[in-house]
């Protein structure tokens, strides 16, 4: 089986390429021409040494999506602009939604005939109850917040729309917030890690959060491109956990205090429009954003019961996945020098 993978120079995108070379996929992978990165070498030579074959192009440019989709069987379509904020939120559109809708339609063209499209919880609506939503909680375009959320909300809705009216052979899983190895930007997740197990996360807000560990997020793509229905949305979830319990755990496996105040929220809204207003001015990233802390206002709680029983989906403890973060980052990873040279 010859399958294309997008994505690979990210997060989730690098562990689904992992499981896939260690299966003996014949792979594929679509980057950027920019894309070099810290982990796999400019010239994309620790691919070619995994045997996989490098194509060049981007989601905006459709001429290279269908050279690089061209005689494959299956694809894998990871890529996404994941950043809660964003200076200029067009680039972000034009990778999350249309991007995703070329790619699709140039692999319908081509004959694929099996597809999984990373999309994420995201864009699943919050139960009024507080109980952990599943993949049919109702949403809406109101109800997403920031450009990301609805950027991958209407890309999902185009790939559903493609399964209906196209006959586009895809399968749609949900990740809810990847944690482990391998962070290399880093994410807000992986930042969030990072800074927690460096002490510098002092305080917390009152939300939570559905962590999950970032290898079985990609082994949850593999059982849904094997047993998932065309169509079908699949939540790959781990653990509901509340945003003080996360500081916690991380703080007992780095060996450092855990937070122990609890902010309102409507007094970091200032400070977050001034740092979204430096970071603008300085081409930096703000430490906390509106859109954060309008997310934040409810836990985002979610089940993966539907994975589990249609697909076989399991997940480990998020302690696991928290301690392969915290150690990978302590081994020297480039992004994280506060962590450099500790104990781990």
């Amino acid at each position: 089986m010859k399958a294309l993978l997008t994505g690979a120079s990210g997060f989730v995108g690098a562990a689904v390429e992992r499981m896939l070379v260690a299966r003996g996929v014949d792979l594929r992978v679509l980057i950027r021409p920019d894309g070099a990165t810290a982990r796999l070498g400019a010239s994309g030579d620790r691919w070619r040494q995994a045997g996989v074959e490098v194509a060049e192009g981007d989601l905006r440019d459709v001429a290279s999506l269908r050279r690089a989709v061209a005689g494959c069987d299956a694809l894998f379509h990871v890529a996404a602009d994941y950043r809660l904020w964003v200076p200029d939120p067009a680039a972000m559109y034009a990778s999350n939604v249309d991007g995703t809708v070329a790619l699709l339609r140039a692999a319908l063209d081509a004959g694929v005939t099996r597809i999984v499209y990373t999309s994420s919880v995201a864009v699943l609506g919050k139960r009024a109850d507080g109980q952990p939503a599943d993949e049919e909680t109702p949403s809406s375009l109101a109800d997403m917040v920031g450009h990301y959320k609805r950027s991958k909300f209407l890309a999902e809705e185009a790939v559903r729309g493609l399964c209906r009216d196209a006959g586009l052979p895809a399968v749609i899983v949900n990740p809810s917030t990847p944690i482990g190895p391998g962070d290399v930007k880093p994410t807000p997740t992986g930042r969030m890690v990072r800074d927690a197990a460096a002490g510098k996360m002092p305080a917390y807000v009152d939300t939570g959060l559905n962590i999950v560990h970032v290898d079985d997020v990609a082994q949850g793509h593999w059982l849904a491109f094997e047993r998932g229905k065309v169509g079908e949305r699949y939540i790959l979830g781990g653990d509901n956990l509340s945003l003080q319990e996360i500081f916690t755990r991380i703080a007992a496996i780095a060996g450092c205090p855990p937070p122990r105040v609890r902010l309102p929220r409507l007094p970091l809204y200032p400070v977050a429009l001034g740092a979204e207003l430096w970071a603008r001015l300085s081409g930096g990233l703000p430490r906390v954003t509106v859109d954060e802390l309008r997310m934040s206002a409810g836990a985002m709680l979610f089940s993966s019961a539907k994975a589990e029983r249609e697909l076989g989906y399991v997940h480990r403890p998020a302690e696991d996945a928290f301690a392969d973060a915290v150690h990978w980052f302590r081994r020297g990873a480039p992004v994280a020098p506060a962590l450099a040279g500790q104990a781990g």
